[in-house]
């Protein structure tokens, strides 16, 4: 493969640059003039941020588990994206300090009078819980570190490439183990926690239903613009911008299908701990937006990609890539804000600071885009499927009969 790299351009730097200077200083005047309407935004961005960077990881490391070889050339998509983790796990340790305004268990005597619940007062300790958010975060970037470097060893030591492809997978088959485990306390510890009488048994996989899609979405569209402007043309085929649209119509159905369950599960069980939550975001100014929350990250996708030619189609895939990045957001702002706001505010404050953590966010997927090869050097997937598919597979097996003896 060939050392093709992705170059910043001086608008890549200026207009993202630009942005993040507006969205901290309207942080900044937020925390000084409003800081309950402030704090409730850096989490809901800061989890967006984080969700989006631990989902390309997840993808990363799913491809490799699974074995799936028609990802290959697309690897430097998901890793440009998660290497935002640490700064992730910067902005969401800094919910520290604002957490008696976010989180209720935080504020001394929160539990006096809540026997319903009363066990969770010493889960829900702020030492412990941040402690945990910490241990999850940290986990988090020392995996996306381990991946990348192990990613990049295999681009300069070209004897060691099979290898190399096998701790990929041995790395990523451990992560998926320590994700599932710590992305349920992360859920519990970061959403649910907003309302500490509420409980979802679904929860947890309901919101890992909504950060996958997101996940997909992000790398399907840094994919379709790289095509679009020639820079992958010879990476990206259409059969894999075809898989790619195939995994957003198959998980954003997913989301659906979840989305339903635990609506109709606690509607239909009618338990007065359990309703509280949709009472609140289905009435007065609230219904609106958990309708189009359900328009946006189902319906309007769905019927964009139901047919095998729409999933080929780079306007397409650009078009519902987007609209489920968005839906994603006001997914988490559906989440967050009605256990903390009589009704929705989406004005001066919110806008400036989504636009800032969302430019920071490209901003370092850029940047960490144009540091390597944008087509992995070495890979024995790409290596068999230029000499015609079969070095890969007699390769692996001596690889494995070599570890067993």
């Amino acid at each position: 493969m060939s050392d093709l790299r992705f170059t910043i351009s001086p608008r890549n730097r200026i207009v993202p640059l630009a942005l993040i200077f507006l969205g901290a200083s309207t942080v900044a005047f937020g925390l000084y003039s409003a800081p309950d309407r402030t704090w409730p935004n850096l989490l809901l961005n800061g989890f967006y941020f984080t969700s989006l960077s631990l989902s390309a990881l997840f993808f990363l490391a799913t491809q490799r588990v699974t074995g799936a070889r028609w990802s290959a050339s697309l690897r430097r998509i998901p890793e440009a994206f998660m290497l935002a983790l640490p700064v992730a796990a910067l902005l969401m340790m800094a919910l520290y300090f604002g957490r008696e305004i976010i989180y209720p268990w935080s504020r001394p005597g929160a539990f006096a009078n809540a026997p319903a619940y009363a066990g969770k007062t010493r889960y829900l300790q702020p030492a412990w819980v941040f402690a945990r958010m910490a241990v999850a975060l940290l986990a988090w970037s020392a995996f996306a570190w381990w991946l990348r470097k192990t990613s990049l060893d295999q681009d300069r030591k070209p004897e060691l490439n099979l290898m190399l492809h096998q701790r990929l997978t041995n790395y990523s088959v451990i992560f998926v183990l320590v994700f599932a485990a710590t992305f349920t306390l992360g859920a519990f510890d970061w959403l649910i926690s907003l309302e500490p009488e509420w409980f979802s048994t679904m929860f947890a996989i309901y919101v890992f239903a909504g950060t996958f899609v997101q996940g997909i979405a992000a790398i399907t569209l840094a994919a379709v613009v790289l095509k679009k402007r020639g820079i992958l043309s010879g990476l990206v085929s259409d059969d894999q911008l075809h898989d790619l649209g195939k995994m957003l119509f198959a998980f954003s159905t997913f989301w659906a299908y979840i989305w339903t369950c635990q609506y109709l599960l606690i509607w239909y069980g009618n338990i007065p701990e359990e309703v509280t939550h949709y009472v609140k975001r289905t009435n007065g100014p609230w219904l609106f937006f958990f309708a189009l929350n359900f328009l946006l990250n189902w319906v309007i996708p769905f019927a964009l990609l139901l047919s095998a030619h729409a999933k080929r189609k780079l306007r397409i895939l650009a078009i519902v890539s987007v609209m489920l990045l968005v839906g994603h957001w006001l997914d988490l702002y559906m989440l967050i804000m009605p256990s903390m706001w009589r009704s929705p505010r989406i004005g001066i404050l919110e806008i400036p600071i989504a636009a800032g953590y969302a430019a920071l966010l490209y901003f370092l997927f850029v940047r960490n885009l144009a540091k390597a090869p944008l087509a992995p050097l070495n890979d024995p997937i790409l290596m068999a499927d230029a000499q015609g598919g079969t070095v890969f597979e007699e390769s692996m097996r001596g690889l494995l009969a070599g570890a067993k003896r």
